[in-house]
């Protein structure tokens, strides 16, 4: 029974996002221990651990970057309903190499990292992943349980279609009883929109399963455990029945089955206890938990949360997504929840909603990382307020006497760095864009809008000016001014009483940005010192490129000793703009700009190769050559190269005049940079200017 795509629809996507964040951020920090070692240290880890361990709470993960990285296929491949060729071209495309969402382990050590090497080695999917070419222990771990989330949220109430489009995508790294397992929780995903009976659901889903291996294990563990049996006992069956000791590899597929299936039974309606049972017994913690948490907050729906505060009020909605499309990566469970949304919509036939505002608060409870700005002085408090005309926003108030400044981050924020996973990322504002805020407060008071960047000084609070609020809704716009040399990492408001006392609750109705800045620039030489070639100034950049560095004589150096070399910033709402820098080409085979970049072999690009320059368009192996023009180009000498996008029209100018023009079919946006084939380039300088035209009144 296919589920109408609606505002309830909408919500119970957003609890599932909830609790695959809120499971894997539990499950994460003893990710790895022993069993004995979690119990010794925490007992039932049903509390974030992360403060006691030195660790932030919001960190870049696996579970989190795969599961949604992967799921874009559903919006990138050329198809409504795509195929595990088009489901490896995705990996292809936001993969950044030993870098990005996998546990590089290894060629025939590292499941994924495996498949990887065979897609760019070219060999397609489903052979990448399969058992005939890579045997069955590589191809029966885990993974293919722990990426596939989204795709069962595509498809609410339809188990057959979930299972098809998770086999799909599973079978660019997995195959065997890997696959059977990632059907039967998308079988549970999908149904759990319609039916809330757990058992039920398990039944149901059972059907997808064809191995009987896993067959036998669903029975087993169903006729051993019951809801409310002691988490521990029910521990020691799993691990003595079916633990990794009776599995070839390191993380079986069927050993973690077993035990997600026995804490969601275990754990029955409450979502805290089916989360911290996952957390607490070993295996694979923050991946079962993860699985767990999704599959019971779509099942219970926003309610799975009641009572537990404490869980979801510290995450603040907030994940990171880490891959090749940097702009994506600072995100939350609101707009990962649009974007299943619209995927859904698209495997419908159905055409895209309306953009919607960055931050609206539309969905119960929701916050989208807003909280007391850590930067600023105060007691602010944030509250969710669903308004009297059905609309919602965001309650802030002070302590008495102070103002009160919240804030969201919007890069990451250096207070939460980590160095145990690699997190690439470009921020989703920049310098030079036009913040929009709606605002009102019944009691009256004042606002202004802030910032806060990273410069080499520390932290630096930018401020607009202040606006007068009052009972009716008021837009606030200020334009982000220019940091030199800094990264901005927070956008946030800041509101103050008119007298001394309690400051009165003032309401964020919204907040939105969009379009590339009006101008934002790097310039001169970033470098200060010869032993640190990635200074600050890099941060905004994700390189797939082996060697994009700081230079010494020009601000970067790019260099790729293999084709594709894609260094980007910039978000998908950088549509209509420009990108220009002084490029001195040196040895390589082609080199230049790239512009409206979703990934790394998705963009428009202006390329030289010593006697041509070159418009083309990039789209995962296909590479369409759009114009091109003489142009001998000298080494070691600069030229002002400039690439601009506006609509269909691109056009490359250097030295201030135009030498090739084309029109493109790809006018979505994305973020701009350098590409290099091969070899060496020289950038001095980055300039982006926006082009946008306003439309005819």
């Amino acid at each position: 029974m296919a589920v109408s795509l609606d505002a309830a629809y909408e919500e119970r996507v957003y609890a599932g996002i909830l609790g695959k964040l809120i499971g894997v951020y539990l499950g994460r920090p003893v990710e790895g221990w022993a069993y004995r070692d979690i119990q010794e240290r925490f007992g039932l880890v049903d509390r974030y651990v992360n403060a006691e361990l030195g660790l932030p709470l919001i960190v870049a993960d696996d579970d989190i970057s795969g599961t949604l990285a992967f799921g874009r296929v559903a919006e990138d491949a050329s198809a409504a309903e795509f195929d595990a060729v088009d489901a490896g071209n995705t990996w292809l495309n936001y993969i950044v190499e030993d870098r990005t969402i996998l546990w590089w382990g290894g060629y025939g050590r590292s499941t994924e990292h495996t498949a990887f090497l065979n897609l760019k080695n070219g060999i397609a999917a489903p052979d990448s992943g399969s058992i005939t070419r890579n045997g069955s222990t590589l191809a029966e771990q885990i993974g293919a349980q722990i990426f596939s989330d989204a795709f069962a949220l595509m498809a609410p109430g339809d188990p057959a279609r979930a299972v098809r489009l998770t086999r799909a995508a599973a079978s660019v790294s997995h195959d065997g009883v890997a696959l059977d397992a990632a059907a039967f929780f998308a079988a549970m995903r999908s149904l759990a929109f319609v039916e809330a009976d757990l058992g039920e659901l398990i039944h149901r889903a059972r059907a997808f399963v064809a191995d009987a291996r896993l067959i036998d294990l669903v029975d087993d563990v169903r006729s051993q455990v019951r809801e409310g049996d002691d988490w521990r006992e029910v521990r020691d069956w799993v691990d003595g029945t079916y633990g990794y000791a009776h599995y070839p590899g390191p993380c079986h597929a069927l050993s973690n089955t077993a035990m997600s299936l026995a804490a969601l039974i275990a754990g029955g309606d409450d979502f805290r206890h089916v989360v911290a049972i996952a957390s607490s017994v070993g295996f694979d913690t923050d991946s079962n938990a993860g699985t767990v948490g999704c599959i019971t907050g779509v099942r219970l729906g926003l309610h799975a949360f009641d009572g537990v505060d404490d869980l979801r009020e510290p995450v603040a909605d907030r994940a990171l997504v880490v891959s090749a499309d940097g702009g994506e990566c600072v995100t939350d469970a609101v707009l990962e929840t649009r974007r299943i949304l619209r995927s859904a919509r698209r495997l419908r036939g159905l055409a895209a909603e309306e953009r919607r505002p960055r931050f609206d608060f539309e969905l119960a409870g929701a916050t989208q990382g807003f909280a007391p700005c850590p930067y600023a002085g105060g007691s602010a408090t944030v509250r969710h307020r669903t308004l009297s005309d059905g609309g919602a926003a965001l309650a802030l108030t002070a302590g008495p006497g102070e103002t009160a400044s919240v804030s969201t981050p919007v890069f990451l924020d250096p207070r939460e760095a980590v160095t145990n996973f690699s997190t690439l990322a470009s921020p989703t504002l920049y310098p030079g864009t036009t913040v929009r805020a709606t605002l009102s407060a019944t009691a009256g008071g004042t606002a202004r809008l802030f910032a806060v960047a990273e410069t080499a000084d520390g932290a630096l609070t930018v401020e607009g000016e202040w606006v007068t609020l009052g009972d009716a809704p008021l837009t606030v716009e200020w334009v982000v001014p220019q940091v030199e040399g800094g990264v901005v990492f927070r956008i946030g408001v800041t509101v103050r009483a008119e007298v001394d006392g309690d400051a009165p609750d003032a309401l964020l109705h919204r907040m939105d940005w969009d379009g590339a800045p009006a101008e934002y620039a790097q310039t001169g030489i970033l470098l200060s010192s010869i032993w640190d070639t990635r200074p600050r100034g890099l941060a905004p950049w994700v390189s797939s490129a082996k060697n994009f560095e700081a230079d010494f004589a020009t601000s970067f150096s790019v260099s790729h000793p293999g084709p594709l070399g894609v260094v980007t910033t910039g978000t998908r709402d950088w549509v209509d703009y420009s990108v220009s820098s002084d490029l001195t080409f040196s040895l390589n085979r082609s080199a230049g700009l790239v512009a409206r970049a979703r990934g790394h072999r998705t963009f428009v690009a202006a390329l030289f190769d010593g006697r041509m320059v070159s418009i083309i368009e990039q789209r995962d192996d296909e590479r369409t050559l759009l114009a091109t023009a003489p142009f001998v180009a000298q080494r070691d000498r600069a030229y002002a190269v400039s690439l601009s996008c506006t609509g269909p029209d691109v056009r490359v100018d250097v030295d201030g005049s135009t030498v090739v023009s084309a029109t493109t079919s790809r006018t979505s946006g994305g973020g701009g940079g350098f590409f290099i084939d091969t070899g060496t380039m020289s950038a001095d300088g980055f300039t982006v200017r926006s082009l946008h035209r306003a439309q005819p009144a």
